[in-house]
């Protein structure tokens, strides 16, 4: 069970890593901040490509990261919104 929860907490970095630099705030965030907006992002991804129809976890592969991060480029996008905002 602790092997599975730190390939999640690997799989949620690599998917915020990815989408901080899809996004270009790859040199504003660390370590820290890219693995919780990938497990947000993988929450949100799996939330959107449900209401879709689409399966959002299949496990540990490919479709799960590209979820992931899918999710995780939208977190980006809505959190860069709030902060023009206000």
């Amino acid at each position: 069970m602790l092997v599975n929860l730190i390939l999640w907490i690997i799989l949620g970095a690599a998917a915020g890593w990815i989408a901080s630099m899809i996004m270009k705030r790859d040199a504003q965030m660390g370590a820290l901040e890219n693995i919780i907006v990938g497990i947000v992002g993988a929450l949100l991804g799996g939330f959107l490509f449900n209401l879709l129809g689409l399966p959002g976890d299949t496990g540990f592969n490919f479709w799960t990261l590209l979820v992931a991060v899918t999710g995780s480029v939208v977190l980006l996008f809505l959190l860069g919104v709030f902060r023009r905002a206000f």
